[in-house]
């Protein structure tokens, strides 16, 4: 007797677990802190364009702000507001998935175009509802008419699955594109690649929680956005889903202006709308104009969301200079001044790994992985490494290979400035 119950609770035990809007792994935000959903870009410039880019989104009135997340419709209904995600563990069972858009998706074999076990669906998403996007469960097809995301976090492994226009029909399961990502890095899809979303980026990063909005701290991350007809992309985004002279590209980020009075609000709405002053909206997808993405959760007041977010129009917002990214720490280095540091490499290693992503390549295995500032002592691998990882992505974007001062850099070699400013030159170029 007592054997046997040993077996069913490992049995058990193998199955894994699964928790509708469980709490997410930290440190929080998502991803790491220099990760585009968690810059801070209340100081980037403006671009030139950013009238005309709003005036576009005004089309000819006012738009203004939606919340497009909430609860149920109503008490009790299958149909929900907001994106649901679920937090799952390292043994839940993984699963094949037959894509669309198997060429640009993860868990594909790219050569054979052959899906193989890669998504932790847990079972209760066939047949229960609001496990996916909409509330109907993965039985049910929607595919024509609903977007049908589904947002998995293994918070063991700390990675975010991503799925889109997701269906269970009876064999297994269907979609149109799908996306892993390792929470611990900043990994960008290679150009052209869409995600589970139009741009390519991931979506949960993106999302208005009800934990951080009644949280103790600030937001510390942009929101998701979505706008009626975009042109192209740029940078953070991969892919673009339409050219529409006038709009704005996927990966453009909206910032809330500074001089927006938001003191009268409630607390929880200044919290939202403060993040959109540092942290602003990142143009995700085409749909419904500032329609700000959010979680489903049974929490939400729209009685609240809704009156306080259209009191926010397209013209309290600024387009910020497209394909921004943070300057580095010490621009310019000033050679003989400027001492080099852990950061510096910290910097290009993270800018280096994202173009990589960009051109399709892995991120680069680097010595001393978690350079430590004042504790990890610069050597010249360190710099080898870099022009090496940043060849591999030159070479890969079919670009002649990057000539550098004192190129035999080795063992005993001072590390200078000139060694830092000319990889940080080479990486501006190709981004």
């Amino acid at each position: 007797m007592a054997a046997g119950a040993v077996v069913l609770i490992v049995g058990l035990l193998a199955i894994g677990t699964a928790t509708p809007g469980g709490p997410l792994p930290g440190p929080l935000p998502l991803f790491p802190a220099d990760n585009w959903w968690n810059v801070d870009v209340s100081s980037a410039p403006v671009d030139p364009a950013s009238a005309a880019y709003i005036a576009f989104i005004n089309d000819g009135s006012v738009r203004s702000l939606h919340p497009d997340f909430g609860g149920e419709v109503s008490p009790g209904s299958v149909q929900i507001y907001g994106l649901p995600y679920v937090v799952v563990d390292g043994l839940v069972p993984k699963q094949t998935v037959s894509f669309l858009y198997g060429d640009e998706s993860d868990g594909v074999d790219h050569e054979t175009g052959l899906s193989y076990p890669f998504y932790p669906i847990p079972d209760e998403a066939i047949t229960q509802p609001h496990w996916i996007e909409g509330g109907e469960p993965g039985n049910v097809d929607l595919r024509a008419s609903a977007d049908r995301h589904l947002l998995i976090v293994d918070g063991d492994n700390r990675h975010l699955y991503e799925l889109y226009n997701v269906f269970h029909d009876g064999g297994g399961w269907l979609a149109g594109s799908g996306a892993v990502f390792d929470l611990d890095a900043s990994d960008r899809r290679p150009d052209g690649w869409t995600s589970a979303d139009a741009a390519g980026l991931a979506i949960l990063p993106g999302l208005v929680r009800y934990d951080e909005v009644f949280g103790a701290g600030e937001i510390e991350h942009a929101f998701r956005v979505t706008v009626r007809a975009t042109n192209g992309y740029v940078y953070p985004a991969s892919h673009q889903a339409g050219s529409t002279p006038g709009a704005l590209p996927m990966g453009a980020r909206l910032r809330l202006k500074p001089g927006v009075d938001i003191s009268g609000y409630a607390p929880e709405i200044q919290r939202i709308f403060t993040a959109m002053k540092h942290y602003g909206l990142i143009v995700a997808d085409n749909g419904s104009d500032l329609f700000v993405s959010g979680t489903f959760d049974t929490r939400w007041d729209n009685d609240v969301l809704n009156p306080a977010f259209a009191s926010i129009t397209a013209d309290d917002f600024e387009v910020v200079e497209l394909s921004y990214r943070p300057p580095f720490t010490d621009d310019p280095l000033v050679p003989g001044v400027t001492v080099v540091r852990a950061v510096h490499f910290y910097e290009l290693r993270a800018r280096i790994d994202a173009l990589r992503g960009g051109y399709g390549l892995m991120p680069f295995s680097w010595t001393d992985d978690s350079l430590v500032a004042g504790v990890t002592p610069i050597k010249a691998i360190h710099v080898t490494e870099l022009r090496t990882a940043l060849s591999e992505a030159y070479a890969a974007a079919a670009q002649p290979a990057p000539a550098y001062t004192d190129p035999g850099v080795g063992s005993g070699t001072p590390i200078k400035a000139l060694h830092v400013a000319e990889l940080r030159g080479f990486v501006t170029a190709l981004e």
